[in-house]
Protein backbone atom coordinates (compact mmCIF):
# COMPACT_ATOMS: atom_id res chain seq x y z
CA UNK A 1 0.00 0.00 0.00
CA UNK A 2 1.76 3.31 -1.04
CA UNK A 3 -0.22 6.53 -0.75
CA UNK A 4 0.86 9.40 -3.76
CA UNK A 5 0.91 12.46 -3.75
CA UNK A 6 -1.82 14.37 -5.62
CA UNK A 7 -0.41 16.99 -8.48
CA UNK A 8 -1.80 19.81 -6.57
CA UNK A 9 0.27 18.80 -3.19
CA UNK A 10 2.93 18.82 -5.73
CA UNK A 11 2.29 21.62 -7.20
CA UNK A 12 1.59 23.62 -3.94
CA UNK A 13 4.88 22.37 -2.54
CA UNK A 14 7.02 23.84 -5.55
CA UNK A 15 5.28 26.88 -5.53
CA UNK A 16 6.01 27.03 -1.74
CA UNK A 17 9.20 26.62 -1.61
CA UNK A 18 10.04 29.69 -4.06
CA UNK A 19 8.07 31.87 -2.27
CA UNK A 20 9.83 31.08 0.90
CA UNK A 21 13.18 31.65 -1.09
CA UNK A 22 11.94 34.73 -2.73
CA UNK A 23 10.47 36.08 0.25
CA UNK A 24 12.51 34.46 3.56
CA UNK A 25 10.73 36.63 6.06
CA UNK A 26 7.65 34.93 5.23
CA UNK A 27 8.33 31.81 6.91
CA UNK A 28 6.01 28.89 5.64
CA UNK A 29 3.67 30.38 3.64
CA UNK A 30 0.50 29.31 1.98
CA UNK A 31 0.35 29.45 -1.94
CA UNK A 32 -3.76 29.09 -1.88
CA UNK A 33 -3.85 27.11 -4.37
CA UNK A 34 -6.96 25.81 -6.38
CA UNK A 35 -8.14 24.34 -9.36
CA UNK A 36 -9.06 27.31 -12.13
CA UNK A 37 -10.34 26.96 -15.52
CA UNK A 38 -7.66 29.68 -16.71
CA UNK A 39 -5.60 27.27 -16.30
CA UNK A 40 -5.07 23.91 -14.42
CA UNK A 41 -4.62 25.36 -10.88
CA UNK A 42 -4.60 29.21 -9.82
CA UNK A 43 -2.08 30.14 -6.81
CA UNK A 44 -3.58 33.39 -4.97
CA UNK A 45 -1.60 33.66 -2.10
CA UNK A 46 1.47 35.86 -3.22
CA UNK A 47 -1.23 38.64 -2.83
CA UNK A 48 -1.82 38.76 0.74
CA UNK A 49 2.01 38.41 1.22
CA UNK A 50 3.52 40.60 -0.58
CA UNK A 51 0.90 43.16 1.00
CA UNK A 52 2.12 41.51 4.08
CA UNK A 53 5.90 42.33 3.64
CA UNK A 54 4.85 45.62 1.62
CA UNK A 55 6.15 44.20 -1.48
CA UNK A 56 5.11 45.23 -5.11
CA UNK A 57 2.57 41.56 -5.99
CA UNK A 58 3.26 41.21 -9.39
CA UNK A 59 7.31 41.57 -8.83
CA UNK A 60 7.18 38.83 -6.43
CA UNK A 61 5.15 36.89 -8.34
CA UNK A 62 7.49 37.43 -11.33
CA UNK A 63 10.77 36.31 -9.21
CA UNK A 64 8.52 33.01 -7.61
CA UNK A 65 8.01 32.12 -11.46
CA UNK A 66 11.64 32.61 -12.23
CA UNK A 67 13.04 30.21 -9.37
CA UNK A 68 10.36 26.84 -10.53
CA UNK A 69 11.44 24.62 -12.99
CA UNK A 70 9.28 24.14 -15.70
CA UNK A 71 8.89 22.24 -18.97
CA UNK A 72 11.91 19.33 -18.30
CA UNK A 73 11.55 15.83 -18.65
CA UNK A 74 11.11 15.36 -14.90
CA UNK A 75 9.41 18.78 -14.44
CA UNK A 76 5.59 18.48 -12.79
CA UNK A 77 4.80 21.95 -14.02
CA UNK A 78 4.66 22.65 -18.14
CA UNK A 79 4.25 26.13 -17.59
CA UNK A 80 3.69 29.05 -14.84
CA UNK A 81 2.75 32.48 -15.84
CA UNK A 82 1.78 35.69 -13.95
CA UNK A 83 -1.76 36.91 -14.33
CA UNK A 84 -3.62 40.06 -13.52
CA UNK A 85 -2.28 41.73 -9.96
CA UNK A 86 0.16 39.18 -9.10
CA UNK A 87 -1.85 36.03 -9.27
CA UNK A 88 -0.04 32.51 -10.54
CA UNK A 89 -1.54 30.63 -13.64
CA UNK A 90 0.07 26.80 -13.71
CA UNK A 91 0.10 24.03 -16.41
CA UNK A 92 0.94 20.78 -14.99
CA UNK A 93 2.37 18.27 -17.60
CA UNK A 94 0.64 15.78 -18.95
CA UNK A 95 3.49 13.32 -18.81
CA UNK A 96 3.09 13.79 -14.77
CA UNK A 97 -0.51 13.63 -14.99
CA UNK A 98 0.07 10.04 -16.48
CA UNK A 99 2.12 8.93 -13.78
CA UNK A 100 0.78 9.98 -10.87
CA UNK A 101 -2.20 7.98 -12.38
CA UNK A 102 -0.50 5.26 -13.20
CA UNK A 103 1.14 5.12 -9.58
CA UNK A 104 -2.82 5.48 -8.40
CA UNK A 105 -3.63 2.53 -10.40
CA UNK A 106 -1.06 0.15 -8.77
CA UNK A 107 -2.34 0.69 -5.29
CA UNK A 108 -5.67 -1.20 -3.90
CA UNK A 109 -6.40 2.28 -2.15
CA UNK A 110 -6.12 4.25 -4.82
CA UNK A 111 -3.31 5.98 -3.41
CA UNK A 112 -5.08 7.47 -0.90
CA UNK A 113 -3.37 8.20 2.30
CA UNK A 114 -4.76 6.95 5.70
CA UNK A 115 -5.19 9.93 8.40
CA UNK A 116 -2.03 11.11 9.69
CA UNK A 117 -3.24 10.43 13.23
CA UNK A 118 -6.59 8.39 13.24
CA UNK A 119 -8.66 8.43 16.43
CA UNK A 120 -11.46 6.94 16.96
CA UNK A 121 -15.03 7.67 16.14
CA UNK A 122 -18.78 6.62 17.79
CA UNK A 123 -21.14 7.28 15.24
CA UNK A 124 -24.51 7.29 16.64
CA UNK A 125 -27.03 6.87 14.12
CA UNK A 126 -30.25 4.55 12.64
CA UNK A 127 -32.46 5.18 15.96
CA UNK A 128 -35.71 3.07 15.29
CA UNK A 129 -38.12 2.75 18.08
CA UNK A 130 -38.88 -0.28 19.68
CA UNK A 131 -42.71 -1.62 18.93
CA UNK A 132 -43.01 1.29 16.20
CA UNK A 133 -43.06 1.58 12.82
CA UNK A 134 -39.74 2.81 10.76
CA UNK A 135 -40.70 5.88 8.66
CA UNK A 136 -39.41 8.31 6.02
CA UNK A 137 -37.65 10.11 9.18
CA UNK A 138 -35.21 7.29 10.03
CA UNK A 139 -33.88 6.77 6.37
CA UNK A 140 -31.93 9.91 6.57
CA UNK A 141 -30.31 8.62 9.71
CA UNK A 142 -29.28 5.61 8.53
CA UNK A 143 -28.33 6.46 5.63
CA UNK A 144 -25.82 9.61 6.41
CA UNK A 145 -24.76 7.89 9.40
CA UNK A 146 -23.86 4.37 7.16
CA UNK A 147 -21.94 6.68 4.89
CA UNK A 148 -20.42 8.89 7.49
CA UNK A 149 -19.04 5.02 9.00
CA UNK A 150 -17.48 3.91 5.51
CA UNK A 151 -15.94 7.23 4.63
CA UNK A 152 -14.13 7.79 8.11
CA UNK A 153 -13.05 3.76 7.93
CA UNK A 154 -11.52 4.00 4.44
CA UNK A 155 -9.15 7.01 6.24
CA UNK A 156 -8.06 4.71 9.00
CA UNK A 157 -10.65 6.07 11.81
CA UNK A 158 -11.54 3.28 14.49
CA UNK A 159 -15.33 3.42 13.94
CA UNK A 160 -17.57 2.11 16.69
CA UNK A 161 -21.16 1.77 15.67
CA UNK A 162 -24.10 2.70 17.87
CA UNK A 163 -27.59 1.84 17.29
CA UNK A 164 -29.38 4.70 20.56
CA UNK A 165 -32.95 2.24 19.71
CA UNK A 166 -35.84 3.96 22.12
CA UNK A 167 -36.01 0.98 24.00
CA UNK A 168 -37.44 2.42 27.49
CA UNK A 169 -40.27 4.52 28.79
CA UNK A 170 -43.73 4.81 30.31
CA UNK A 171 -45.27 3.49 26.85
CA UNK A 172 -44.04 0.06 28.16
CA UNK A 173 -46.58 -0.13 30.59
CA UNK A 174 -49.27 -0.33 28.90
CA UNK A 175 -47.33 -2.53 26.29
CA UNK A 176 -46.30 -4.97 28.93
CA UNK A 177 -49.34 -5.27 30.74
CA UNK A 178 -51.36 -5.92 27.81
CA UNK A 179 -49.28 -8.62 26.75
CA UNK A 180 -49.52 -10.08 30.49
CA UNK A 181 -53.20 -10.29 29.99
CA UNK A 182 -53.15 -11.58 26.89
CA UNK A 183 -50.03 -13.85 26.37
CA UNK A 184 -50.66 -14.92 22.88
CA UNK A 185 -50.52 -11.83 21.27
CA UNK A 186 -46.53 -12.15 20.04
CA UNK A 187 -47.04 -15.76 19.10
CA UNK A 188 -45.78 -16.39 15.66
CA UNK A 189 -47.88 -18.38 13.14
CA UNK A 190 -45.16 -20.55 12.28
CA UNK A 191 -41.98 -22.09 13.62
CA UNK A 192 -40.24 -20.66 10.22
CA UNK A 193 -38.21 -17.72 9.99
CA UNK A 194 -40.36 -14.91 11.22
CA UNK A 195 -40.40 -12.39 8.20
CA UNK A 196 -40.35 -8.29 9.63
CA UNK A 197 -43.57 -7.54 7.90
CA UNK A 198 -45.35 -10.27 10.63
CA UNK A 199 -43.17 -8.97 13.55
CA UNK A 200 -44.36 -5.47 12.79
CA UNK A 201 -47.94 -6.62 12.32
CA UNK A 202 -48.11 -8.52 15.98
CA UNK A 203 -46.38 -5.08 17.33
CA UNK A 204 -48.68 -2.47 15.67
CA UNK A 205 -51.93 -4.58 16.33
CA UNK A 206 -50.69 -5.18 19.99
CA UNK A 207 -49.88 -1.34 20.30
CA UNK A 208 -53.36 -0.47 19.19
CA UNK A 209 -55.39 -2.58 21.30
CA UNK A 210 -53.32 -1.67 24.61
CA UNK A 211 -54.16 1.81 23.31
CA UNK A 212 -57.65 1.58 23.31
CA UNK A 213 -57.73 -0.36 26.79
CA UNK A 214 -55.42 2.43 28.26
CA UNK A 215 -57.93 5.14 27.24
CA UNK A 216 -60.70 3.73 27.99
CA UNK A 217 -60.74 1.65 30.97
CA UNK A 218 -59.15 3.77 34.43
CA UNK A 219 -58.56 -0.05 35.96
CA UNK A 220 -56.36 -0.93 32.94
CA UNK A 221 -54.46 2.59 33.13
CA UNK A 222 -53.65 2.02 36.89
CA UNK A 223 -52.34 -1.53 36.38
CA UNK A 224 -50.26 -0.15 33.19
CA UNK A 225 -48.76 2.40 35.05
CA UNK A 226 -47.67 0.35 38.48
CA UNK A 227 -46.00 -2.09 35.96
CA UNK A 228 -43.65 1.18 34.60
CA UNK A 229 -42.73 1.02 38.09
CA UNK A 230 -42.00 -2.38 37.90
CA UNK A 231 -39.95 -1.85 35.04
CA UNK A 232 -37.89 0.61 35.80
CA UNK A 233 -37.07 -1.26 39.29
CA UNK A 234 -36.00 -4.68 36.77
CA UNK A 235 -38.78 -6.54 38.20
CA UNK A 236 -38.11 -9.98 36.46
CA UNK A 237 -40.98 -11.08 35.23
CA UNK A 238 -42.01 -7.58 33.64
CA UNK A 239 -38.14 -7.30 32.10
CA UNK A 240 -38.69 -10.48 30.50
CA UNK A 241 -42.27 -9.58 28.98
CA UNK A 242 -40.41 -6.01 27.74
CA UNK A 243 -37.86 -8.31 26.62
CA UNK A 244 -39.98 -9.66 24.09
CA UNK A 245 -40.34 -6.77 22.48
CA UNK A 246 -37.06 -5.52 21.78
CA UNK A 247 -36.64 -9.10 20.08
CA UNK A 248 -39.82 -8.76 17.76
CA UNK A 249 -38.98 -5.17 17.19
CA UNK A 250 -35.16 -6.27 15.94
CA UNK A 251 -36.30 -8.90 13.86
CA UNK A 252 -38.45 -5.63 11.85
CA UNK A 253 -35.68 -3.84 12.14
CA UNK A 254 -32.86 -5.86 10.60
CA UNK A 255 -35.71 -6.57 7.84
CA UNK A 256 -36.01 -2.63 6.82
CA UNK A 257 -32.38 -2.48 7.10
CA UNK A 258 -31.28 -5.16 4.89
CA UNK A 259 -34.11 -4.23 2.40
CA UNK A 260 -31.51 -1.22 2.38
CA UNK A 261 -28.53 -2.86 2.24
CA UNK A 262 -27.26 -1.84 5.37
CA UNK A 263 -25.39 -4.51 7.88
CA UNK A 264 -26.58 -3.85 11.79
CA UNK A 265 -24.95 -5.80 14.10
CA UNK A 266 -26.73 -7.54 17.48
CA UNK A 267 -23.85 -5.69 19.71
CA UNK A 268 -24.21 -2.21 18.30
CA UNK A 269 -27.55 -2.07 18.72
CA UNK A 270 -27.17 -0.32 22.73
CA UNK A 271 -30.53 1.02 23.26
CA UNK A 272 -31.62 3.83 26.02
CA UNK A 273 -31.83 1.66 28.37
CA UNK A 274 -28.17 0.21 28.12
CA UNK A 275 -27.28 3.25 30.12
CA UNK A 276 -29.96 2.41 33.14
CA UNK A 277 -27.31 1.57 35.59
CA UNK A 278 -25.52 5.15 35.03
CA UNK A 279 -28.07 7.12 35.45
CA UNK A 280 -28.29 7.52 39.06
CA UNK A 281 -24.21 8.67 39.09
CA UNK A 282 -24.57 10.92 36.79
CA UNK A 283 -27.15 13.03 38.78
CA UNK A 284 -25.09 12.47 41.80
CA UNK A 285 -21.56 13.51 39.54
CA UNK A 286 -23.39 16.70 38.05
CA UNK A 287 -25.17 17.92 41.43
CA UNK A 288 -21.60 17.42 43.44
CA UNK A 289 -19.69 19.04 40.81
CA UNK A 290 -22.60 21.71 40.57
CA UNK A 291 -22.78 21.84 36.94
CA UNK A 292 -26.61 20.91 37.79
CA UNK A 293 -28.84 22.31 40.71
CA UNK A 294 -31.67 21.43 42.09
CA UNK A 295 -34.95 23.79 41.05
CA UNK A 296 -38.59 22.75 42.19
CA UNK A 297 -37.35 19.45 43.24
CA UNK A 298 -35.90 18.47 39.86
CA UNK A 299 -31.81 18.27 38.85
CA UNK A 300 -31.82 20.82 35.84
CA UNK A 301 -28.79 22.55 34.18
CA UNK A 302 -28.78 26.08 33.33
CA UNK A 303 -27.33 28.37 30.52
CA UNK A 304 -27.72 32.08 29.99
CA UNK A 305 -28.20 31.44 25.97
CA UNK A 306 -31.24 29.53 26.40
CA UNK A 307 -34.18 31.65 27.31
CA UNK A 308 -37.77 30.19 26.36
CA UNK A 309 -40.58 32.96 24.70
CA UNK A 310 -41.15 34.67 28.33
CA UNK A 311 -37.49 35.51 28.48
CA UNK A 312 -37.17 32.83 31.49
CA UNK A 313 -33.93 30.36 31.20
CA UNK A 314 -35.01 27.38 29.51
CA UNK A 315 -33.04 24.44 31.57
CA UNK A 316 -32.15 20.65 30.65
CA UNK A 317 -33.78 18.86 32.82
CA UNK A 318 -31.63 16.03 33.74
CA UNK A 319 -33.86 14.61 36.36
CA UNK A 320 -37.78 15.18 36.72
CA UNK A 321 -38.84 15.93 40.31
CA UNK A 322 -41.00 12.61 40.51
CA UNK A 323 -37.42 11.52 40.52
CA UNK A 324 -38.11 9.96 36.68
CA UNK A 325 -35.29 10.56 34.18
CA UNK A 326 -35.56 12.23 31.06
CA UNK A 327 -33.41 12.10 27.85
CA UNK A 328 -30.63 14.11 28.96
CA UNK A 329 -29.44 11.68 31.70
CA UNK A 330 -29.81 8.81 29.28
CA UNK A 331 -27.43 10.89 26.48
CA UNK A 332 -24.91 12.11 29.23
CA UNK A 333 -24.58 8.39 30.57
CA UNK A 334 -24.09 7.67 27.12
CA UNK A 335 -20.99 10.10 26.70
CA UNK A 336 -19.89 8.82 29.88
CA UNK A 337 -19.64 5.27 28.60
CA UNK A 338 -18.34 6.34 25.06
CA UNK A 339 -15.50 8.40 26.34
CA UNK A 340 -14.88 6.44 29.70
CA UNK A 341 -14.89 2.82 28.15
CA UNK A 342 -14.84 2.91 24.37
CA UNK A 343 -12.13 5.01 24.28
CA UNK A 344 -13.86 7.49 21.83
CA UNK A 345 -12.13 10.58 20.53
CA UNK A 346 -15.10 11.69 18.07
CA UNK A 347 -18.58 11.34 18.90
CA UNK A 348 -20.78 11.86 16.08
CA UNK A 349 -24.82 12.19 16.49
CA UNK A 350 -26.54 11.64 13.40
CA UNK A 351 -29.89 13.16 14.19
CA UNK A 352 -32.96 15.19 13.32
CA UNK A 353 -32.12 19.29 13.30
CA UNK A 354 -34.97 19.69 14.94
CA UNK A 355 -33.34 18.46 18.08
CA UNK A 356 -30.21 20.55 17.72
CA UNK A 357 -30.67 22.57 20.91
CA UNK A 358 -31.33 19.71 23.36
CA UNK A 359 -28.07 18.81 21.66
CA UNK A 360 -26.12 21.50 22.09
CA UNK A 361 -27.05 21.60 25.75
CA UNK A 362 -26.00 18.36 26.13
CA UNK A 363 -22.83 18.76 24.89
CA UNK A 364 -22.54 21.96 27.06
CA UNK A 365 -23.27 20.04 30.00
CA UNK A 366 -20.90 17.17 29.33
CA UNK A 367 -17.97 19.49 28.63
CA UNK A 368 -18.95 21.77 32.34
CA UNK A 369 -18.81 17.87 33.83
CA UNK A 370 -15.38 17.44 31.82
CA UNK A 371 -16.35 14.41 29.80
CA UNK A 372 -15.77 16.73 26.64
CA UNK A 373 -12.71 18.53 26.28
CA UNK A 374 -10.28 19.56 23.59
CA UNK A 375 -9.04 15.95 23.32
CA UNK A 376 -12.74 14.55 23.17
CA UNK A 377 -15.25 16.75 21.08
CA UNK A 378 -19.29 15.70 20.38
CA UNK A 379 -21.29 16.83 16.81
CA UNK A 380 -24.42 16.60 15.66
CA UNK A 381 -24.40 15.90 12.38
CA UNK A 382 -27.99 17.38 11.96
CA UNK A 383 -30.82 16.60 8.96
CA UNK A 384 -33.43 18.36 7.15
CA UNK A 385 -36.48 17.00 6.84
CA UNK A 386 -37.89 14.48 4.17
CA UNK A 387 -40.22 16.64 2.07
CA UNK A 388 -42.79 15.43 -0.69
CA UNK A 389 -43.00 16.74 -4.37
CA UNK A 390 -45.07 19.52 -2.95
CA UNK A 391 -42.49 20.74 -0.83
CA UNK A 392 -44.49 20.06 2.10
CA UNK A 393 -43.43 17.05 5.06
CA UNK A 394 -43.89 14.11 3.20
CA UNK A 395 -46.77 11.81 4.00
CA UNK A 396 -49.46 9.88 2.62
CA UNK A 397 -52.63 11.16 0.42
CA UNK A 398 -54.16 10.20 4.12
CA UNK A 399 -51.96 12.79 6.17
CA UNK A 400 -50.08 9.70 7.61
CA UNK A 401 -46.33 9.78 7.94
CA UNK A 402 -45.29 7.49 5.05
CA UNK A 403 -43.97 4.09 5.86
CA UNK A 404 -40.29 3.53 5.48
CA UNK A 405 -41.11 -0.40 3.98
CA UNK A 406 -43.18 1.00 1.54
CA UNK A 407 -41.20 3.34 -0.04
CA UNK A 408 -37.93 1.09 -0.69
CA UNK A 409 -40.43 -1.31 -2.08
CA UNK A 410 -41.67 1.16 -4.53
CA UNK A 411 -38.45 2.32 -5.31
CA UNK A 412 -37.48 -1.27 -6.44
CA UNK A 413 -40.60 -1.76 -8.67
CA UNK A 414 -39.84 1.61 -10.12
CA UNK A 415 -35.85 0.74 -11.05
CA UNK A 416 -36.87 -2.80 -12.22
CA UNK A 417 -38.97 -1.54 -14.85
CA UNK A 418 -35.54 1.14 -15.80
CA UNK A 419 -33.54 -1.97 -15.97
CA UNK A 420 -35.71 -4.13 -17.92
CA UNK A 421 -36.16 -1.76 -20.77
CA UNK A 422 -32.36 -1.73 -21.56
CA UNK A 423 -32.50 -6.33 -20.12
CA UNK A 424 -32.50 -7.02 -23.71
CA UNK A 425 -29.72 -5.06 -25.30
CA UNK A 426 -26.99 -5.78 -22.55
CA UNK A 427 -28.29 -9.74 -21.76
CA UNK A 428 -29.74 -9.69 -18.59
CA UNK A 429 -31.13 -13.06 -17.21
CA UNK A 430 -34.41 -12.20 -15.30
CA UNK A 431 -32.11 -13.25 -11.92
CA UNK A 432 -30.02 -10.15 -12.87
CA UNK A 433 -33.23 -7.82 -13.44
CA UNK A 434 -34.20 -8.76 -10.25
CA UNK A 435 -31.18 -8.24 -8.20
CA UNK A 436 -30.41 -4.78 -10.61
CA UNK A 437 -33.51 -3.75 -10.00
CA UNK A 438 -32.40 -3.95 -6.30
CA UNK A 439 -29.03 -2.49 -6.75
CA UNK A 440 -30.40 0.62 -8.80
CA UNK A 441 -34.25 1.40 -6.55
CA UNK A 442 -31.97 1.72 -3.07
CA UNK A 443 -29.03 3.08 -4.78
CA UNK A 444 -31.66 5.63 -6.19
CA UNK A 445 -33.41 6.37 -2.55
CA UNK A 446 -29.45 6.85 -1.01
CA UNK A 447 -27.75 9.25 -3.34
CA UNK A 448 -30.76 11.18 -3.30
CA UNK A 449 -30.41 11.62 0.32
CA UNK A 450 -26.50 11.97 0.63
CA UNK A 451 -26.37 13.75 -2.82
CA UNK A 452 -27.78 16.95 -0.67
CA UNK A 453 -26.04 18.63 2.14
CA UNK A 454 -27.25 16.85 5.64
CA UNK A 455 -28.50 19.94 7.24
CA UNK A 456 -30.79 20.89 4.02
CA UNK A 457 -34.43 19.60 3.63
CA UNK A 458 -34.63 17.67 0.48
CA UNK A 459 -37.46 16.57 -2.12
CA UNK A 460 -39.00 12.88 -2.43
CA UNK A 461 -39.42 12.54 -5.78
CA UNK A 462 -39.00 9.04 -6.71
CA UNK A 463 -39.60 9.73 -10.92
CA UNK A 464 -36.48 11.60 -10.56
CA UNK A 465 -34.39 9.77 -8.41
CA UNK A 466 -34.56 6.43 -10.76
CA UNK A 467 -33.75 8.77 -14.17
CA UNK A 468 -30.87 8.04 -16.25
CA UNK A 469 -30.34 11.42 -17.07
CA UNK A 470 -28.98 14.31 -14.49
CA UNK A 471 -27.56 13.86 -11.09
CA UNK A 472 -28.43 10.46 -9.76
CA UNK A 473 -27.19 7.05 -8.69
CA UNK A 474 -28.68 5.59 -11.71
CA UNK A 475 -26.35 7.97 -14.43
CA UNK A 476 -23.50 7.13 -12.05
CA UNK A 477 -24.41 3.37 -11.94
CA UNK A 478 -24.48 3.40 -16.03
CA UNK A 479 -21.52 5.21 -16.21
CA UNK A 480 -19.50 2.43 -14.29
CA UNK A 481 -21.43 0.19 -16.53
CA UNK A 482 -20.70 1.22 -19.86
CA UNK A 483 -17.09 1.61 -18.71
CA UNK A 484 -17.04 -2.38 -17.56
CA UNK A 485 -18.69 -3.03 -21.29
CA UNK A 486 -15.91 -1.14 -23.46
CA UNK A 487 -13.54 -2.95 -21.08
CA UNK A 488 -15.21 -6.57 -22.38
CA UNK A 489 -14.96 -5.00 -26.15
CA UNK A 490 -11.33 -4.13 -26.02
CA UNK A 491 -10.79 -7.71 -26.31
CA UNK A 492 -6.95 -8.53 -26.47
CA UNK A 493 -6.22 -4.69 -25.91
CA UNK A 494 -5.22 -4.16 -22.50
CA UNK A 495 -5.59 -0.81 -20.76
CA UNK A 496 -1.54 0.58 -19.82
CA UNK A 497 -0.14 3.61 -19.16
CA UNK A 498 1.43 6.09 -21.67
CA UNK A 499 3.39 9.01 -20.02
CA UNK A 500 4.76 9.78 -23.37
CA UNK A 501 1.81 10.96 -25.20
CA UNK A 502 0.36 14.51 -25.33
CA UNK A 503 -3.09 14.69 -23.50
CA UNK A 504 -6.48 15.86 -25.49
CA UNK A 505 -8.28 18.45 -23.42
CA UNK A 506 -11.42 15.79 -22.14
CA UNK A 507 -8.64 13.41 -20.98
CA UNK A 508 -6.34 16.33 -19.05
CA UNK A 509 -9.84 17.21 -17.72
CA UNK A 510 -10.35 13.56 -16.38
CA UNK A 511 -6.98 12.86 -15.24
CA UNK A 512 -6.96 15.66 -13.16
CA UNK A 513 -10.15 15.14 -11.48
CA UNK A 514 -9.43 10.99 -11.11
CA UNK A 515 -6.78 12.56 -9.21
CA UNK A 516 -8.34 14.35 -6.49
CA UNK A 517 -10.10 11.72 -5.57
CA UNK A 518 -7.69 11.35 -2.14
CA UNK A 519 -8.13 15.08 -1.22
CA UNK A 520 -12.22 15.18 -1.74
CA UNK A 521 -12.27 11.39 0.98
CA UNK A 522 -9.93 13.19 3.52
CA UNK A 523 -12.53 16.45 2.77
CA UNK A 524 -15.73 14.92 2.93
CA UNK A 525 -14.14 12.60 6.47
CA UNK A 526 -12.85 15.92 8.30
CA UNK A 527 -16.11 17.90 7.55
CA UNK A 528 -18.77 15.15 7.99
CA UNK A 529 -19.73 15.93 4.24
CA UNK A 530 -20.92 12.93 2.05
CA UNK A 531 -22.53 14.86 0.25
CA UNK A 532 -19.06 16.18 -1.28
CA UNK A 533 -18.32 12.43 -2.59
CA UNK A 534 -21.17 12.28 -4.40
CA UNK A 535 -20.76 15.51 -6.30
CA UNK A 536 -17.18 14.49 -6.88
CA UNK A 537 -18.65 10.77 -8.29
CA UNK A 538 -21.20 12.97 -10.33
CA UNK A 539 -19.11 15.21 -12.14
CA UNK A 540 -16.10 12.12 -12.62
CA UNK A 541 -19.58 10.38 -14.70
CA UNK A 542 -20.10 13.54 -16.70
CA UNK A 543 -16.32 14.23 -17.43
CA UNK A 544 -16.04 10.36 -18.16
CA UNK A 545 -19.26 10.83 -21.10
CA UNK A 546 -17.22 14.10 -22.56
CA UNK A 547 -13.81 11.93 -22.48
CA UNK A 548 -15.98 9.36 -24.16
CA UNK A 549 -17.14 11.32 -26.86
CA UNK A 550 -14.36 13.24 -27.79
CA UNK A 551 -11.85 10.83 -27.80
CA UNK A 552 -12.12 7.71 -29.23
CA UNK A 553 -11.72 4.21 -27.26
CA UNK A 554 -12.83 1.24 -29.77
CA UNK A 555 -14.18 2.72 -32.42
CA UNK A 556 -12.90 4.48 -35.04
CA UNK A 557 -9.86 2.25 -33.59
CA UNK A 558 -7.15 4.95 -32.05
CA UNK A 559 -3.35 3.60 -32.53
CA UNK A 560 -2.45 1.30 -30.16
CA UNK A 561 -0.57 3.38 -27.64
CA UNK A 562 -3.21 6.02 -27.50
CA UNK A 563 -5.86 3.00 -27.18
CA UNK A 564 -4.06 1.34 -24.53
CA UNK A 565 -3.62 4.73 -22.63
CA UNK A 566 -7.43 5.51 -23.23
CA UNK A 567 -8.55 2.05 -21.57
CA UNK A 568 -6.33 3.08 -18.70
CA UNK A 569 -8.29 5.95 -17.99
CA UNK A 570 -11.49 4.17 -18.31
CA UNK A 571 -10.29 1.10 -15.83
CA UNK A 572 -9.18 3.97 -12.97
CA UNK A 573 -11.67 6.18 -13.98
CA UNK A 574 -14.37 2.47 -13.22
CA UNK A 575 -12.66 1.42 -10.33
CA UNK A 576 -12.90 5.39 -8.26
CA UNK A 577 -16.30 5.18 -9.19
CA UNK A 578 -16.90 1.92 -7.68
CA UNK A 579 -14.97 2.30 -4.63
CA UNK A 580 -16.51 6.01 -3.98
CA UNK A 581 -19.95 4.34 -4.38
CA UNK A 582 -19.47 1.90 -1.84
CA UNK A 583 -18.38 4.24 0.62
CA UNK A 584 -22.14 6.17 0.23
CA UNK A 585 -23.58 2.19 0.59
CA UNK A 586 -24.69 1.87 -3.41
CA UNK A 587 -23.70 -1.00 -5.47
CA UNK A 588 -22.06 -0.77 -8.66
CA UNK A 589 -23.77 -3.90 -11.10
CA UNK A 590 -21.13 -5.11 -14.00
CA UNK A 591 -23.80 -4.97 -16.14
CA UNK A 592 -26.75 -2.48 -16.55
Amino acid sequence: MASVPSLASSVNQRVADALASALPEAGAADPLLRRSDRADFQANGILALAKKAKANPRELATSVVGSIPTGGDTDVIKEIEVSGPGFLNITVADRAIIETLAARAGDDRLGVPLAAKPGTTVIDYAQPNVAKEMHVGHLRSAVIGAAMVEILEFTGEKVIRRHHIGDWGTQFGMLIQYLLEHPHELDHKSDQEVSGEEAMSNLNRLYKASRTLFDSDEEFKTRARARVVDLQAGEPETLALWQRFVDESKIYFYSVFNKLDMDIQDPDVVGESGYNDMLVETCKLLEDSGVAVRSNGALCVFFDDVKGQDGNPTPLIVQKSDGGFGYAATDLSAIRDRVGKLGATELIYVVDARQSLHFKMVFETARRAGWLNDEVKAVQLAFGTVLGKDGKPFKTREGETVRLVDLLDEAVERATAVVREKAEKVGLTEAEIVENGQYVGIGAVKYADLSTSAARDYKFDLDQMVSLNGDTSVYLQYAYARIKSILRKAGDRKPAAHPELELAPAERALGLHLDHFGELIAEAAAEHAPHKLAAYLYQLSSLFTTFYDQCPVIKPEPELVVGENRLFLCELTARTLSKGMSLLGIRTPEKL
